[in-house]
């Protein structure tokens, strides 16, 4: 000491914290011999400047500022202070009449846009009459059919103002195509048309199961909207490239990460193979991730994400326009943490993951029920779920300054960590030959399988706890008032669909069909015989029977 002032380093003043303040605790151990987060990254008991951003050099490397590359720190300069994200809650159950009402119900309590939910056969394009449809029709999601379906979905609902998202993959053409045309009938021009159709199928064979067409034609039908939607449709996100449901698979945030990106890489290839220019439909590219329960590892990953998409974006395939370089993102919070057990607290873990979803900078955001390991939601849970988005936008300051966290210690020395392992996956990756390798070889299944079952024991040992599952449980339960799907509706939508055959032109109809599967043998653009097929009142079933013809069946591998 000299005159008062310590002479001893920051390294030197560090160590002899951990030899006398740490050190007089260590009598009373620690809760565990070693912390580690789901993605495997040993958590330090602390950290300080050494561990983060070292200098104004490293700072504009690393972090720069919002709104500019390598945007960690978020892609728009002001980010909440302008706007708050866009409140999408997820809907869909039942006939388009039930979803329609809830959907307009959601947008008088304050939601700013619409998320859709589809039942299992129009994810697989099955028509609701098919014999692989019985039982499941509107049970998951709104049963869509055809382009009257469409047409009562969106009654009353101004596709010039409010944005649609639509979590639809394998026939996601016939979709949007629906989508489209009933903005014709509402004589809404399609420049104005603003939504999102997730037709992300790399995930489907990894993670969640709703395929229809094998690989190489089903990259077809993306790069054909692409395509499409940057001459016709620009304000359109033609895909949401999704870790959502691979982190739903029991992967880590590590993988969730790298499997996104790794199968963000192979679309963008797939597209410029295909002669598009990467600044041309690049900016349209839109992903989706999990929020799930360790807040500050979400928070990490959000930033690690966008800095590693804008490197890939810039560095590997030399996209110009800056728009092509941000890593734009719906997040919705984790359903596989909800627990059919003392469902209200699910609003707690609903909570918690919405806020690291907002201090990681989604553009848009999904709050999950409280009832959803249960049943559907009912119409007071989503708004209790909306609300909530609410709370965290008007009452709490979160919002208040762009990236709060930025320059914690931690959550910049997690950012990197979770970075360089997601670094790790996607070189390995590439040395299998790129995502659509790697997933025909099983790769990528087996690892989030053996990610989902060390998290399922370290539960049943109770390593991990689940409050009310296996820690601090209640004998009995009070039952939840839940939402009933109308057992009749499936008779319902056949007595509609045969209505439709009936009336229909036929002329018209078979001559769009018989276009489709031209262009199908051929190599044209998909998506104007779509929209045409559409127009002539062919089904979700009919178009994708035409396309199941020309293209085959997808059938996964055993791994």
């Amino acid at each position: 000491m000299e005159g008062g002032v310590s002479t001893m380093s920051f390294e030197e003043k560090l160590n002899d914290w951990q030899r006398r303040t740490a050190a007089a605790t260590d009598k009373r151990p620690e809760r565990k011999s070693e912390f580690l987060n789901h993605s495997d990254i040993p958590i330090q008991r602390l950290y300080t400047s050494q561990d983060s951003v070292q200098s104004e050099e490293d700072y504009l490397q690393r972090l720069g500022f919002p709104g500019e590359y390598p945007y960690t720190r978020g892609i728009q300069p002001t980010m909440y202070r302008t706007r708050y994200w866009t409140m999408r809650q997820y809907a869909g159950f039942g006939s388009a009449e039930e979803t329609n009402t809830r959907f307009r119900y959601l947008l008088e309590q304050g939601q700013t846009g619409l998320s859709t939910a589809f039942d299992l056969p129009t994810q697989i394009g099955y028509d609701a009459d098919h014999p692989m449809s019985v039982g499941e029709v509107g049970k998951v999601g709104v049963s869509i059919s055809s382009i009257v379906d469409m047409d009562t979905l969106l009654n009353q609902i101004p596709l010039d103002r409010v944005s649609t998202s639509m979590t639809i993959n394998a026939p996601a053409s016939v979709l949007l195509a629906m989508y489209l045309v009933v903005a014709e009938r509402q004589g809404v021009p399609w420049q104005k048309v603003s939504g999102t159709i997730q037709n992300d199928i790399l995930k489907e064979y990894v993670a969640r199961g709703t395929y229809i067409f094998p690989p190489k034609p089903s990259m077809r039908l993306i790069t054909d909207i692409f395509d499409f939607c940057a001459r016709e449709v620009p304000n359109w996100n033609t895909i949401s490239i999704s870790g959502y449901h691979i982190r739903e698979a029991g992967s880590t945030a590590v993988q969730e990460v790298a499997f996104t990106l790794a199968n963000a890489i192979a679309y963008v290839e797939a597209a410029t193979k295909a002669g598009l220019q990467i600044d041309n439909f690049a900016p349209r590219l839109s992903f989706f991730f999990n929020a799930h329960n360790d807040f500050f590892e979400e928070i990490a990953k959000f930033r690690a994400a966008r800095r590693m998409w804008a490197k890939i974006m810039k560095e590997r395939f030399g996209a110009k326009n800056p728009r092509s370089l941000q890593l734009r993102f719906h997040t919705q919070t984790a359903g596989s943490t909800l627990t059919a057990q003392q469902p209200d607290n699910n609003v707690v873990r609903v909570t918690v993951q919405a806020m690291a979803a907002v201090l990681g900078g989604t553009q848009s955001l999904h709050t999950n029920s409280r009832d959803e390991a249960l049943a559907l939601p009912t119409e007071a849970s989503a708004r209790l779920a909306l609300r909530t988005q609410q709370i965290l936008a008007h009452e709490s300051g979160l919002t208040d300054t762009i990236d709060p966290l930025g320059g914690s210690y931690y959550v910049e020395a997690l950012t990197d960590a979770l970075e360089a392992k997601a670094w790790q996956y996607i070189e390995y990756i590439d040395g299998l030959g790129g995502a659509v390798e790697a997933i025909t070889e099983g790769y990528m299944q087996q690892e989030i399988h053996r990610a989902a079952y060390d998290t399922q024991q370290a539960i049943e040992r109770g390593q991990q706890v689940v409050v009310g599952v296996n820690q601090f449980t209640t004998a009995r339960e009070p039952e939840p008032e839940l939402l009933r799907v109308d057992p009749q509706l499936g008779r319902k939508q056949t007595e509609s669909l045969a209505k439709l055959r009936s009336e229909r032109p036929v002329e018209p109809h078979r001559r769009a069909l018989a276009k489709l599967k031209e262009t199908a043998e051929g190599t044209g653009n998909l998506m104007p015989v779509v929209i045409d097929a559409v127009r002539a009142y062919a089904t979700i079933g009919e178009i994708c029977d035409v396309l199941r013809d020309v293209f085959g069946e997808y059938r996964p591998s055993v791994f």
